[in-house]
């Protein structure tokens, strides 16, 4: 990689970290109070409701006790259920609550007010989202491919 694109990429994370901090800080008042590990947890059982406490600990990157810490705010705040796998009652399948729809319901509400304001053509939305989409999933591709080395190579044939 040479220089310029090192340096367009490094821009590129850069202002995804600073729009991450403005949009955390709308959401003071909208929802309920929450770390950054929290929201990481939270995210992926909105996505991935029925996920294994594992997977979720996977996809999120997070260390075993700091996942566990995460997870047990979340259920103190009432935003996440655990449930015995039918499959397996060893397992158990963590989903979001009618609390955590609700604190999403908020999060729309305000984050679609402030960036509104400053994207409000739907066609570079959409573009965008296109774009933010296909970097997450190669980047957990990658992750998941790290961690079995017998998937190394999966991601590149998309």
């Amino acid at each position: 990689m040479d220089e310029t694109q090192k340096a367009r990429l490094f821009e590129l994370a850069d202002l995804i970290l600073a729009i991450s901090r403005h949009l955390h800080a709308a959401k003071a008042d909208a929802a309920e109070s929450w770390t950054p590990l929290e929201a990481a947890v939270m995210r992926y059982i909105d996505h991935q409701p029925g996920a294994t406490a594992s997977q979720a600990a996977e996809a999120t990157r997070l260390i075993s006790s700091n996942f566990s810490r995460a997870l047990r705010k979340l259920e103190q705040k009432e935003l996440v259920r655990r449930e015995a796998d039918p499959d397996d009652a060893r397992r158990v399948r963590l989903y979001p609550t009618r609390k955590a729809g609700e604190n999403l319901g908020y999060l729309q509400d305000a984050w679609s007010r402030l960036l509104d304001e400053t994207v409000p053509d739907a066609a570079e939305a959409d573009a965008v989202i296109t774009t933010l989409r296909r970097i997450e999933s190669q980047l957990l591709d990658r992750t998941r491919a790290a961690a079995d080395p017998a998937r190394k190579g999966q991601g590149a044939a998309r």
